[in-house]
């Protein structure tokens, strides 16, 4: 049996690695990426001002997956068959990345796929936004290499004794991962403190979410000395104490040089004038497109309209209202048995936060986040019910982590320094809120958690070489959990 993963993020280099862990040598384990490289994207914030540089987050896949056992292909999935087509049993065409066979398009076959693409990064999606428009990002480590340069450009000018604006935030009104925005907002804020030039600068955090502490989740409550208090609270506290202003529910609408377009909830029309921005894209799926036996495309049969693929959720038209966490997918397997969507490359059947609308038909709300140890988890379970499959001749997937039923960790750099550095630690419990269990904030409030200080920035610390160690395959490294 051959299983063939498209991708080598967090989620499709788990599943790789645990798949060629549990498998017999008789079977195959490919991955096909476009990337030479494996980034631990978490870190990029650190990479964007300067704290680490490329060879800290990122390194080589292909030896690692050799003294793995797994089979290493550079390339790019285009196209997914998987009835089969004309001689072929179901196969994956894909075009080949690597610099000497550029132009090279390869077909490969599998028993089982699973699809870890991730995102799309779609700065198109706004006018003017990105790195080869005018603005910075953090979403890969090129681009946080850029950032970092632009931004110690920035401080020199500062210490001449220039004001400037900064903002940091979501560049368009269907972002997710307002964390990363979050993480480097913070850790701007704290090497500026650090240099001695925190008084030239204002800062501002531009936001998609709905009001602050939102991050796609529509809040989270937090129990501490007997009172339960919001997100929204604990957020704003943070923000007041650090002197970063916010604008939330914007929808940005086009980017200048020096000027910032956008649109708010109430249905108003802005303006902002910057100095330096790093505002993130909206995320699409991956291009890929779905034929079936007799060579006609079926790409809407497994594809949503932003390119993720369908899974075992319900997609059916319904008002947020009506949305039940059963509606989540739970074993990530598609109309075809063998073929799963893991971590960003799924479709969520609906956001977690309230989408709302302004007067002029705008959408603004952040869209659900399937990044880090969610992603992880997905890729563990989706690889044991693989080895489950295999292993039993069945198609029936018994390995099961619903977002609805999953919580998650996450430990939110605030100032990188091991004395004067802080974290935001916080536990959430489950991801998608269930008010049946739950009726007052549909989360837990025992398992849902946080709190910001030094020791949460050691804790990220160890997280960052914990988790590359294990990427790395290197000894005992499935003791590491995801």
């Amino acid at each position: 049996m051959r299983v063939l993963i498209l991708g080598a993020g967090i989620s499709g280099h788990t599943a790789a690695l645990l798949l060629r862990r549990k498998l017999k040598k008789e079977h195959e384990v490919v991955v096909l990426t476009p990337n030479a490289k494996w980034n631990w994207i978490p870190s990029n914030i650190w990479v964007g001002i300067g704290d680490m540089s490329a060879k800290d987050v990122t390194f080589d896949l292909k030896p690692i997956y050799e003294r793995a056992g797994i089979k290493f292909i550079q390339a790019k999935a285009t196209e997914v068959f998987p009835e089969g087509f004309e001689e072929k049993k179901n196969f994956v065409r894909a075009e080949s990345t690597e610099e000497a066979t550029f132009s090279k398009v390869i077909d490969v076959e599998y028993d089982f796929l699973i699809n870890a693409t991730g995102p799309r990064l779609n700065f198109q999606a706004t006018p003017g936004l990105g790195p080869e428009a005018h603005t910075h990002s953090v979403c890969t480590v090129g681009h946080a290499e850029e950032t970092s340069e632009a931004f110690k450009q920035l401080i020199e000018e500062m210490k001449l004794g220039n004001q400037k604006t900064i903002v940091i935030g979501t560049g368009h009104g269907l972002c997710t991962c307002q964390g990363a925005a979050f993480e480097y907002l913070f850790n701007l804020e704290f090497e500026l403190r650090q240099k001695g030039v925190r008084d030239k600068a204002r800062i501002i955090y531009l936001s998609n979410e709905s009001e602050l502490g939102d991050f796609g989740v529509g809040g989270i409550a937090l129990k501490t000395g007997g009172f339960v208090t919001p997100s929204k609270t604990f957020a704003e506290s943070l923000f007041v104490e650090r002197n970063v202003d916010w604008i939330t529910g914007a929808h940005v609408k086009l980017v200048e040089s020096d000027k910032i377009h956008y649109e708010t909830l109430d249905g108003e029309n802005h303006t902002l004038e910057y100095s330096f921005a790093m505002l993130l894209p909206p995320f699409g799926g991956v291009p890929l497109k779905i034929y079936d036996k007799h060579g006609a495309e079926i790409s809407s049969e497994l594809l949503n309209p932003a390119g993720f693929m369908k899974v075992d959720a319900d997609y059916t038209t319904k008002s947020f209202e009506e949305w039940l966490p059963d509606d989540w997918p739970k074993t990530y397997q598609t109309k075809y048995k063998n073929l799963f969507a893991i971590g960003i490359a799924f479709a969520p059947p609906h956001q977690i936060s309230k989408p709302k609308k302004n007067k002029h038909g705008t959408v603004i709300a952040p869209a659900p986040p399937r990044t880090g140890m969610p992603s992880a988890i997905m890729g563990r379970i989706v690889a044991n019910s693989i080895v489950h499959m295999i292993k039993s001749n069945s198609l029936d997937a018994p390995y099961t982590a619903s977002m609805a039923e999953l919580g998650a960790a996450c430990v939110a750099s605030a100032g990188a320094n091991a004395f004067k550095g802080s974290a935001v630690a916080m536990t959430m419990y489950p991801i998608v809120p269930n008010y049946k269990i739950y009726p007052e904030t549909g989360r837990s409030l025992v398992h849902t958690t946080g709190e910001i200080g030094t020791a949460g920035h050691w804790i990220k610390k160890l997280l960052h070489f914990a988790f590359i160690y294990k990427a790395k395959a290197l000894p005992f490294w499935w003791i590491i959990p995801e």
